[in-house]
């Protein structure tokens, strides 16, 4: 299995910003404000039957955009729990339109309310900064713990794909601590996650054991390759049996997602590691795929063991396991999980 996972090598990838994601367009109506300006990409993605589309404008003006799918009625049999919600954390590249395709449908139709987010600096139809200004971990965690706790009315259970994966670990080590800010949650599910220590052993691992692989995700990723070369892209994030014309429309929508990097590096490699999850009372499901090009077995490994849980590899899909010709596959194993999670009470 490959390793690799881009952006925060301070030696010498510093521009390896490699989380997967893929964004939307940006709205025509968001509110202009002296400080923000919308994205307008050129392939917008058109929402599914029983999806919403809409803004959630954070404390700073800026506005963020969330996809929703709310369960089909009627609602859940009678005598059995609410199912929490889900809040979907897309990683580099992407918005919330990776989760819109595939798993909100899926998880919304097993009874839970879904949220999708596009986080800042990220081209769905959230503001960005005027002045381009790229997030940190605690500017993501931040707007996603607005956004709970003004519209989440239930502790939610946080998903998050690739660097997504980072910034929920972020929010996790904020509820050890006494930062009222940050909601409860019922549970967390770590996909394809870059590591705690970020994703400098990542790539070292790669340039040493596998150099010309090394190269090829760092033009990929790096240099956004991907966007240009259709092969390149189905390599780095999905299986060699995905359909070409669905990869190239993922790949169109990620290059839309690119113009602007989810981090400033410099400052997510001095925030790092992730500090240290004292409080082992939160349900946390640690997921990976056999076929990642991006993140390694160790990389995996190393997300499971802070946690202290036992990873779970899915064979036979790729990174962008939300995506994937085998999405199902993920899915299932999330849906197990959640239905074993002990009721809570309101």
């Amino acid at each position: 299995m490959p390793p690799m996972a881009t952006s925060a090598s301070v030696l010498t990838l510093p521009r390896l910003s490699i989380s997967p994601t893929m964004p939307a367009r940006a709205s025509p109506t968001t509110t202009m404000t002296r400080r923000t300006r919308p994205l307008r990409a050129a392939c917008a993605y058109t929402l599914q039957e029983g999806q919403s589309r809409r803004s959630h404008r954070l404390p700073c003006g800026l506005d963020l955009e969330v996809i929703a799918q709310q369960p089909p009625s009627p609602p859940p049999t009678p005598g059995r729990s609410e199912r929490p919600p889900l809040v979907f954390v897309h990683g580099s590249f992407h918005a919330a339109w990776c989760w819109a395709e595939r798993w909100l449908p899926f998880f919304s139709h097993a009874g839970f309310p879904c949220f999708a987010l596009s986080l800042r600096a990220q081209q769905g139809e959230s503001s960005i900064p005027s002045d381009t200004v790229a997030g940190t971990l605690e500017t993501h965690t931040g707007d996603i713990a607005d956004f709970i706790r003004k519209e989440v009315p239930v502790p939610p259970i946080l998903i998050g794909h690739s660097f997504g994966g980072l910034i929920v670990q972020q929010y996790i080590s904020c509820l050890q601590g006494s930062e009222p800010f940050h909601p409860k949650l019922s549970g967390a599910v770590l996909v394809c996650s870059v590591p705690p220590s970020g994703n400098s052993g990542l790539v070292w691992r790669y340039l040493l054991t596998k150099p010309i692989a090394a190269i090829k995700v760092t033009l990929s990723l790096a240099a956004k390759a991907y966007a240009n070369s259709l092969p390149l892209c189905k390599e780095t994030f999905f299986s060699s049996q995905m359909d070409d014309e669905l990869v190239l429309r993922y790949q169109n929508l990620m290059k839309e997602s690119s113009k602007l990097p989810l981090f400033d590096l410099r400052k997510l490699n001095a925030s790092l590691p992730v500090p240290s999850a004292t409080d082992g009372t939160l349900e946390i499901l640690v997921m990976g795929a056999s076929n990642d090009f991006i993140v390694d077995a160790e990389g995996l490994s190393e997300t499971a063991r802070f946690y202290n849980v036992q990873p779970v590899c899915v064979k036979g899909v790729a990174h962008d396991m939300m995506l994937d010709c085998s999405w199902e596959k993920g899915a299932a194993i999330i849906l197990s999980w959640l239905d074993k999670l002990a009721p809570r009470s309101a």
